[in-house]
């Protein structure tokens, strides 16, 4: 059993109530104007993330806002790369402005999902944030290529696990659409939260049960009911003796 944990969410994406979802979280990964976001909802994230002295991340991700960063585009590793560093110059030179050091970078979507099992895509956003700046720690799927190549290229990295997706045997997220990736209900999100943070182990959709390193606990802030999953969630945690904070 562990005794912290980071809590994140994503945010500044137009598409939920940021400010109530910020209270309880203790760290939050920004939309960068690709999948979502612009300056404004950059700007209104990074000043609430300031005020209630949350982590700041990038959430970069494919420049398809029309389908949310949820398909995958065939871009070359090159691409991706510039990618990742249009998206974390635009909301560096926004947080500057306020004021507020990023912390981490998280990417979004159908670029996470790829780069949890192809290499070459995980070392070109690995490779993307070594230049854009070696400090910033790397949120990646638990125990996936992106975390084995951000520490293989000597980069901080967090094993992040899932507050409200279904998984499968592998480790890896059930894809949206199939029964069971999302988890609608609270109680057995509590459920998998403990399990993830207490036991270091989930279940998965076949029955089964992976043990996975949880460093930091995702929660979906496009979720209608994000700000009471976020309450309850960080009840849950505190409950069972897990102190909430940014990865360090």
């Amino acid at each position: 059993m562990q005794d912290r944990i980071d809590f994140n969410c994503d945010l500044g994406e137009g598409c939920g109530d940021d400010a109530a979802i910020l209270p309880f979280v203790s760290s939050a990964n920004i939309a960068c104007g690709g999948h979502a976001g612009d300056e404004a909802t950059m700007r209104e994230t990074l000043r609430l993330c300031r005020e209630h002295g949350v982590a700041a991340g990038a959430h970069p991700g494919y420049d398809d806002p029309e389908h949310f960063g949820r398909r995958t585009l065939p871009l070359s590793r090159d691409e991706i790369g510039m990618l990742m560093l249009n998206q974390l110059a635009r909301l560096a030179a926004v947080a500057a402005d306020e004021g507020v050091r990023l912390n981490h970078v998280k990417p979004h979507g159908a670029l996470y999902n790829l780069a949890a099992d192809d290499r070459i895509v995980a070392e070109a956003i690995v490779g993307a944030v070594a230049a854009f700046d070696p400090n910033l720690i790397v949120y990646g799927l638990s125990q996936s290529q992106l975390t084995d190549a951000a520490e293989a290229a000597g980069l901080r990295v967090a094993h992040e696990v899932f507050a409200e997706r279904g998984y499968a045997r592998n480790g890896r997220l059930l894809p949206r659409g199939q029964p069971g990736a999302v988890i609608e209900s609270l109680d057995d999100a509590i459920a998998q939260v403990h399990g993830l943070v207490v036991r270091g182990e989930v279940a998965t959709a076949d029955g089964g049960r992976i043990a996975l390193r949880a460093d930091t606990l995702c929660l979906h802030g496009d979720r209608s009911d994000a700000p009471a999953f976020a309450r309850a969630l960080r009840d849950a945690l505190v409950a069972d003796g897990i102190r909430i904070l940014p990865v360090a």
